[in-house]
């Protein structure tokens, strides 16, 4: 099969598009025909070799975490998917089993690649909803699991106002609209040219990135991008018993921002507690939880879909389609 390929630690623009062989599913396992997968961070940082004394990965790597398809063959002793199931879901590498959740853990051989195969049994994968199209499908699993958290421990009280820092990404994109929902006051880190799309998609006010822009005596702090030993400015933007979420490594210290009135919280749910990616798939199908695409690529392109991720600013997701013709391709949707 063709994939997307590390030979080895360094940068994506190392990668290439090639011949693997394909991947055949074991017992409670499923190897599923990919149609669309979208770029996360962990496929340009795992084979940079920054977590290599931690993570070491076998090469050829095949990155890719999040994908939709459909499931081509099926492992003896799996009962909750059979061929030709449309299904979508997010796995990560094999190499992250240690990290991957006491129960049930969501492992993959990589799904920037024509087939994959997935542990059937997994609140990280479900069958793709009517309506949901592969494309939005694709980029919606690991982005709205952690939307869905990131609410879920805000704990929001309608009227309260969000600051949410790297709101233009994949998870900044897919939690305004849940924020908007419920009734928060969004206030989003943006450039000029994204601050309309985030006001489409519920943003109240956008500002610069600079923390010379950060407003005072907000209620709640969504950190999407910076790490999180470089949280003090956001800290001093928030009011006294504010909150302040996290999703970034290091995982944090309380010390490290400077206020003890502030309560601190790293979101990283590998266990499925606020919901796997059934309850991701019913809502976005009911349009609470929508896909913005920022760029379609072929899988022939997927490599270079890797090097934009890690160089460019992007907006939204960057999806790879593994049919021989791009579909159309707005430049978002």
């Amino acid at each position: 099969m063709k994939a997307v390929v590390a030979t080895g630690y360094g940068p994506p623009e190392e990668y290439t598009v090639t011949d693997v062989p394909t991947p055949r599913p074991g017992p409670g396992q499923i190897q599923v025909r990919i149609a669309a997968a979208s770029i996360n961070p962990a496929d340009v940082r795992l084979p940079s070799g920054d977590f290599r004394d931690t993570v070491p990965l076998e090469f050829p790597h095949v990155p890719g975490n999040d994908f939709a398809g459909t499931v081509s063959e099926v492992g003896a002793g799996v009962t909750a998917y059979q061929v030709g199931d449309e299904i979508f879901g997010q796995a990560v590498p094999r190499a992250l089993r240690a990290m991957a959740g006491a129960t049930r853990p969501s492992l993959s051989t990589g799904s920037l690649a024509e087939y994959a195969v997935f542990e059937a049994d997994t609140p990280f994968l479900a069958h793709r909803p009517d309506g949901l199209d592969v494309e939005q499908a694709a980029a919606l699993p690991t982005v709205g699991l952690t939307a869905r958290a990131l609410m879920a421990t805000a704990e929001l009280q309608p009227g309260e106002t969000v600051l949410v820092i790297g709101a233009t990404g994949g998870v900044g994109t897919a939690v305004i609209p849940l924020l908007a929902a419920a009734k928060a006051r969004v206030i989003a880190t943006a450039t000029d040219a994204d601050a309309g799309i985030l006001r489409g998609l519920g943003a109240d006010q956008t500002i610069g990135y600079a923390e010379s822009e950060y407003p005072s005596d907000i209620d709640v702090a969504f950190n999407l991008t910076l790490p999180s030993d470089h949280l003090t400015g956001v800290a001093r933007a928030i009011r006294p018993g504010g909150r302040l979420l996290t999703i970034t490594y290091p995982v944090p210290r309380q010390e490290w921002i400077g206020r003890d009135d502030v309560r601190l919280h790293f979101v990283l749910d590998m266990d499925g507690t606020f919901g796997g990616m059934r309850e991701v798939g019913e809502l976005a199908a009911r349009g609470g939880l929508p896909a913005t695409i920022g760029r379609l690529y072929t899988l022939d392109e997927g490599a270079q879909a890797c090097v934009d991720f890690a160089r460019l600013h992007t907006t939204g997701k960057l999806v790879v389609t593994m049919g021989d013709t791009l579909l159309e391709s707005p430049a978002v949707r």
